[in-house]
């Protein structure tokens, strides 16, 4: 075995091998092949209305418990300067952010964006008109901690509008919650809807109940009530990804590809749909199951063509025979064949010559 040096063993003093907390630490932030729920930042500017303050605790209400408020007010903007931003999403370890603020050129200002990587990917700036909090529906029914919202998105601008599909995207991402593979129908317990109209966005917030159906199904049927928070949604300015970003973070790790199987196909219904190939088969002599009635038709069937058979072999021989005793000149008087006698050539009578 060579000899080794040890000075070069040693660990240069910039690559210091980190604790064991730090350690663990930087294992949880590197990139998971199954990421967990999606948690929110919510920020206060640098003047905020208590109006606003009251939509940001209503947002938290609704995203426990993945989601962290910060009560201090940030100079930030992230349409400007994106780096403060970054900074605070990179701390906290979240990937949304809700930002509210007020002043008298953009009154209840909310910013909703995310980050990809640790960079800005796309923030979305609204203007907040009508508002009715958690505090105004009060006797209501409210969600559960950790339940996943379902959404309802009504108005043809999200299917023909290019910028309303990446709003519906940015709104699902941000409200999404912990991705899971099963539901159950006991953990849905409200509904959020959003309706495009008029240039604006209707946010509504119902709790639903599931109700015994009256006719015996066995599906029941849903009972909403509202229970807020309620907002009218007014799009100001948009900062959107990249193409080449945006394809970047909608990369998918090989692991959660899924491998395509050989005939086999899923259906628009989640099931699963095989195709056999089998040598074919030979049915005719089988014999399955048969009914009285059918049988006596069979055999009416096979009667009727054995008489149609047979009158037809009795006309070909009919036929055949007439044709023969034409044929053969057969006397049907007599009974005896009648045979032609064949016709003499009549000779000349030889002349001498002539004198």
């Amino acid at each position: 075995m060579a000899p080794t040096d040890k000075s070069k063993l040693k660990r240069p003093p910039s690559e210091k091998q980190p604790k064991a907390s730090v350690a663990r630490y930087l294992k949880s932030v590197e990139p998971q092949i199954h990421e967990g729920a999606k948690a929110a930042l919510l920020l206060k500017g640098t003047r905020c209305s208590e109006r606003m303050g009251t939509l940001l605790k209503d947002l938290k209400a609704m995203q426990a418990p993945a989601v962290k408020l910060l009560t201090k007010k940030n100079d930030i903007h992230p349409f400007e300067d994106a780096s403060s931003v970054e900074f605070l999403m990179t701390k906290n370890d979240c990937a949304t952010f809700a930002l509210a603020s007020h002043n008298k050129k953009r009154p209840d200002n909310l910013v909703l964006g995310r980050t990809f990587d640790g960079a800005l990917l796309d923030c979305v700036e609204f203007g907040v008109g009508s508002y009715r909090s958690l505090q105004d529906y009060k006797g209501a029914l409210k969600k559960r901690v950790g339940s996943k919202p379902m959404f309802l998105f009504t108005g043809d601008a999200f299917e023909n509008d290019e910028e309303h599909r990446k709003l519906r995207n940015l709104i699902l991402d941000f409200f999404r919650g912990d991705p899971v593979k099963e539901l159950s129908l006991a953990g849905l317990d409200h509904v959020i809807s959003v309706t495009a109209m008029s240039g604006k966005l209707y946010l509504r917030t119902y709790h639903m109940r599931l109700k015994k159906n009256p006719s015996g199904d066995k599906t029941p049927l849903p009972l909403l009530t509202s229970c807020g928070p309620d907002m009218d949604l007014t799009v100001r300015r948009r900062q959107f990804a990249p193409p080449d970003l945006w394809k970047q973070s909608m990369k998918q790790p090989r692991e959660l590809k899924v491998k395509k199987v050989k005939n086999q196909k899923t259906n628009m219904f989640g099931e699963t749909i095989g195709r056999l190939h089998l040598e074919k088969q030979d049915i005719s002599e089988r014999s399955g199951k048969s009914i009285r009635a059918i049988r006596v038709a069979d055999q009416r069937e096979k009667a009727e063509e054995a008489a149609l058979t047979e009158k037809d072999l009795a006309a070909e021989n009919g036929e055949d025979m007439e044709e023969f005793k034409k044929r053969s000149g057969f006397d049907e008087e007599s009974g005896d064949v009648v045979r032609e006698q064949p016709k003499k050539r009549a000779r000349k009578a030889r002349r001498g010559p002539n004198v």
